[in-house]
Formats: structure tokens, sequence, C-alpha cells
């Protein structure tokens, strides 16, 4: 994948995640901690919260691996080079 659908891929998945964020009233950064250490084991039992955050889940991680994909595609780059839209002389 090219950087630059990386970043509208990126940007895609975090409006997903602003849904997420503005009905739970957190961030996905630490949802995501706090579902990982266990501290969400309370709404197991609640089956909308259940998809959701399995949902949430999966779009932050998918995000995570986005990022770390734009990150090593930039390694050792000058952004001169991944730039899409080149000066005019």
């Amino acid at each position: 994948m090219e950087v630059h659908e990386l970043v509208i891929e990126m940007k895609l998945l975090e409006r997903r995640l602003t849904l997420y964020e503005e009905k739970y009233g957190v961030l996905s950064e630490d949802f995501y901690a706090a579902l990982m250490s266990g501290g969400l084991s309370a709404y197991d039992g609640f089956d909308e919260s259940r998809a959701d955050f399995s949902r949430w889940k999966g779009i932050y991680e998918t995000l995570r691996r986005r990022m770390d994909a734009y990150r090593k595609q930039l390694e050792g780059r000058e952004l001169a080079e991944v730039l899409r839209v080149q000066p005019a002389y």
C-alpha cells in the first residue's frame, strides 16, 4: 500500500473511532488499554457493548497496523520523495 493510500485509510479509521469515542466518552487508546488489561470485563454480559467493543478494538488495531506501515515506509526517505504533489515550475 502506498503512503498516500495509508493516509487516506488512517483518516477513515480515525473517523470511525471518533464515533465510539463520542458514544462512550473515552479516547480509543484508553479504551484499548482497559480492554486488554481486563478492566472492562463488567461489560461482557451486555450484547450491545460487547459488539461495540469488538468492533472498536478491531478498528483501533487496524489503525495501529496502518500507522506502523506508514512509519516504515517513511523511514530513511525524504518527505519530498513521498509527496503526491510536486512543485510546478
